[in-house]
């Protein structure tokens, strides 16, 4: 399992975001509190936000990303204190058993103007989905692929909906993946755990999903003092305040004026 955290609202640093929490996403790489399996998130992370004050609707994204644990990157640090974004999006791995630790595996993923986090596993995934979520790709979706995880398989998938249907809204699509995923899984005795984020800039939409027992930890806080006039998602709280945990199999959206809705899957 891995922790995930999206910011959505007034501009603010990264150094803010990541690093001044007293339960941060730094501490949280080492001392998580509500992980289902795994101790520590020390195979590589990553860190996605868009330019400030855009206008334009499909600009690309900008990614940070190592191998290493984040608590070991001598540059991020630097790096925190000089940007600044209204959405930010990012994560610290604990690698799948068997999974590779390489750069085209570490989150986030992007495609065009969109950005992906996801923290879950589809069970056994080598051996049960892999093949079948490749040959429900398009080509142009199929080509886009990089690394080999379950994660960025379900990206592929979502992003194979959205091409096929342009008029679906990023919630149908995440919707309509996660429910594939549970239809095709259970089919192979297998099962999905899908808390996913994804974003275009200006909005957030994340999931609390899995096809059997239990779903990982996910929460939001919104226009807290600490962080006035956004929205936080996130695998677990970063500090004190009114955190929210998102009901299972829910999907929760995020406006740019940050308001929130959330609607069973």
């Amino acid at each position: 399992m891995c922790r995930l955290l999206a910011y959505l609202g007034s501009p603010i640093s990264l150094e803010t975001l990541l690093y001044k929490p007293e339960h941060s996403l730094i501490v949280q790489s080492y001392k998580p509190r509500e992980m289902l399996s795994g101790t520590v998130n020390a195979d590589g992370f990553g860190v996605g936000w868009y330019r400030q004050n855009s206008t334009e609707k499909d600009i690309e994204p900008f990614t940070y990303k190592n191998t290493l644990p984040i608590w070991n990157d001598t540059n991020l640090p630097s790096l925190s204190r000089y940007i600044e974004s209204e959405c930010v999006l990012a994560y610290v791995r604990s690698a799948t058993a068997g999974q590779v630790l390489d750069l085209s595996n570490c989150q986030p993923f992007k495609y065009e103007h969109l950005l992906f986090i996801h923290n879950g596993l589809i069970d056994n995934f080598r051996q049960t989905l892999y093949r079948p979520i490749r040959n429900l790709l398009s080509d142009k979706i199929y080509q886009s692929i990089n690394g080999n995880t379950d994660s960025e398989h379900i990206f592929s998938l979502l992003l194979n909906q959205l091409q096929a249907n342009p008029g679906k809204t990023l919630e149908q699509a995440l919707h309509g993946t996660l429910l594939l995923l549970a239809e095709m899984a259970q089919s192979y005795e297998s099962y999905v755990l899908g808390n996913v984020v994804i974003s275009d800039g200006n909005r957030l939409i994340a999931s609390r999903f899995a096809s059997q027992s239990s779903a990982p930890s996910l929460y939001w806080l919104r226009d807290d003092p600490n962080f006035p006039k956004s929205v936080i998602i996130a695998s677990e709280p970063l500090s004190d305040g009114n955190w929210i945990s998102c009901p299972e199999n829910s999907i929760i959206s995020v406006g740019s004026d940050c308001d929130i809705r959330i609607e069973q899957i």
